[in-house]
């Protein structure tokens, strides 16, 4: 645990980090919800805030910190940190392996397939897969079902 007293860290009420997970909030508040378990082997580093009842698998990767790497004088790793606020809302699920980048939303009720990489916000109730993730699959009030995208 990389958790620092001059950001916010926040554990909710029956949920879980497991052995092997790293969790920094040095760039940014870490906030995880209620009944939310992070897998063996991932990493959280913030912005990051993640709601109720979600489901991280193992070795996943949820970073809203980047570096600059426009000056090529410069090494990335001495250029200006750059940070953006990840979303994971409530009742997500996502599969092992995956990569949430920096500036991403994931809505409500939504999965992310194992292995995936995930550069653009994903909406609530889609099932995601693939680098980049592209929605496969969204649910349907109408008909109660989960329905195929075409993409």
């Amino acid at each position: 645990m990389d958790v620092f007293p001059f950001n916010n860290f926040q554990l909710g009420a029956k949920s879980t980090i497991e052995d092997f997970a790293t969790i920094n909030n040095g760039v940014g508040d870490v906030l995880i919800g209620e009944g939310s378990m992070i897998g063996i082997g991932s990493v959280v580093i913030g912005p990051v805030e993640i709601g109720n009842n979600v489901m991280l698998a193992q070795n996943i990767v949820v970073s809203g910190l980047n570096h600059g790497y426009e000056d090529v004088t410069i090494p990335p790793s001495l250029q200006k940190e750059i940070r953006k606020q990840i979303i994971i809302s409530d009742n997500v699920w996502i599969g092992a392996n995956s990569v949430i980048t920096a500036g991403i939303t994931i809505g409500r009720h939504s999965v992310i397939g194992a292995g995936s990489v995930v550069t653009k916000n994903i909406p609530d109730y889609c099932v995601a897969v693939g680098n980049p993730a592209k929605i496969i699959k969204r649910y349907s009030a109408e008909t109660g079902t989960w329905e195929s995208v075409k993409n």
